[in-house]
């Protein structure tokens, strides 16, 4: 349509959201789908975070809060940021958003311009790319290798600056692969962004406290207090407490940038919902113990759907270190043909297949701009993975 803006035709629709569409619409019509492509903790909200939401009701919070979000979760985000992170933010320089997606896209528009480049690394989170572009900007991909865990090398981001490079976005633990940086691995990195200090720092911490074993999690603006004036700490509370629905996410950042966040915020949503805030609050100054029991699942899961799927033909699935996802190549069953005929030549015809034949929804890794893999959500039962990676298993060995 001729009054649709041109920035549309270059925006693509979330793939993950509709290939979860996709599995809903094939169980509607009567077939059994396992759906491993939603990226949300299948655990319930804790109750003491329900009961603080409640209790928030009952006193009447339900007006309109302050555009950056009520005090107390304000100085909740500061007190989590120094204890969590040995990040000094003021309240006032913390800002709370409706999710994470907010925090970002009110960055980008209050900070980029035309032909403005923000670096990428592949694969990525889906909209990051097309938040970019909706904001004037200009994605710049910068890919990464099974080989070195899915992870920004230094060489390769000094490569990719320019003088027009504005932000540099760093996502660790990673959605898509589950890769996160140790702190030599981060280090490596903010050692090149300190010698380019006309680029910002976008670092997208939501699934911080899902990692696994020994790994301990850093941020880089704790790596490189020299950094702390150019970094933007995104985070939230939607993976770690399974509150995905309650929609709140939050950053902090210097003065001048969050004043402007707020600035783009007050002009489009006002402040988020006030009983998801009072919410918020309680899960992060309550008890955390809820992290632990969620974080050993999500481990004991990785482990399970790791192991299963190294053991599928044409498969390779390295061990990632936090959020809930794996990554598998599937580059070995690329030109193989399935029982029906049908060639595969993508790792979208790869996921289509095993929908279509196992009923088993995936999200192919081009989508994340880079394959050939996919990815797989293991935010679910141990029996259901199983069952999952016992199809998925069938599936590979059927191929000729």
């Amino acid at each position: 349509m001729a009054f649709l803006a041109d920035a549309l035709s270059r925006v693509k629709p979330s793939a993950t959201i509709a290939v979860t569409q996709k599995a809903r619409d094939l169980k509607a019509q009567g077939r059994e789908i396992i759906s491993l492509s939603v990226g949300e903790p299948d655990f319930d909200t804790p109750y003491n975070i329900k009961k603080a939401a409640m209790e928030a009701i009952q006193r009447g919070e339900t007006k309109y809060t302050p555009v950056a979000g009520i005090q107390p979760l304000r100085e909740a985000i500061s007190k989590k940021f120094k204890h969590e992170n040995g990040l000094d933010y003021k309240p006032s320089q913390t800002i709370v958003c409706t999710g994470g997606k907010q925090v970002l896209y009110n960055a980008f528009v209050s900070t980029l311009n035309k032909g403005d480049e923000v670096i990428i690394p592949a694969p990525y989170w889906v909209s990051y790319p097309d938040m970019v572009l909706l904001c004037g900007g200009t994605a710049v991909f910068v890919d990464t290798m099974i080989e070195k865990g899915f992870k920004l090398q230094a060489a390769d981001l000094e490569r990719a600056i320019t003088p027009r490079t504005k932000w540099v976005v760093l996502n660790s633990p990673s959605n898509p692969s589950g890769a996160a940086y140790t702190r030599d691995e981060l280090k490596a990195v903010t050692d090149v962004l300190v010698r380019h200090p006309h680029v910002w720092v976008l670092t997208d911490d939501m699934y911080e406290h899902l990692t696994f074993g020994d790994f301990v999690f850093t941020t880089p603006a704790q790596i490189e207090p020299n950094l702390w004036e150019r970094t933007l700490t995104m985070n939230g509370v939607s993976k770690a407490y399974a509150m995905t629905g309650w929609r709140i996410g939050y950053a902090g950042a210097p003065d001048n940038l969050i004043k402007a966040m707020d600035m783009v915020q007050g002009q489009q949503t006002s402040g988020a919902c006030s009983i998801a805030q009072w919410a918020a609050v309680e899960a992060l100054n309550g008890p955390q113990d809820f992290i632990q029991v969620s974080r050993k699942a999500f481990e004991e899961r990785r482990d399970l759907v790791v192991s299963m799927l190294n053991q599928a033909k044409y498969l390779s699935c390295p061990m990632p270190e936090g959020a809930f996802y794996v990554y598998p190549s599937c580059k070995d069953a690329i030109g193989k043909t399935t029982p029906s005929g049908k060639v595969i030549k993508t790792d979208e015809d790869f996921v289509t297949e095993l929908l279509e034949a196992e009923g088993v929804a995936a999200v192919h890794g081009s989508a994340f701009g880079l394959g050939p893999n996919f990815r797989i959500s293991y935010a679910t039962s141990n029996k259901v993975l199983e069952e999952a990676c016992g199809k998925i298993q069938r599936f590979t060995a059927n191929l000729r």
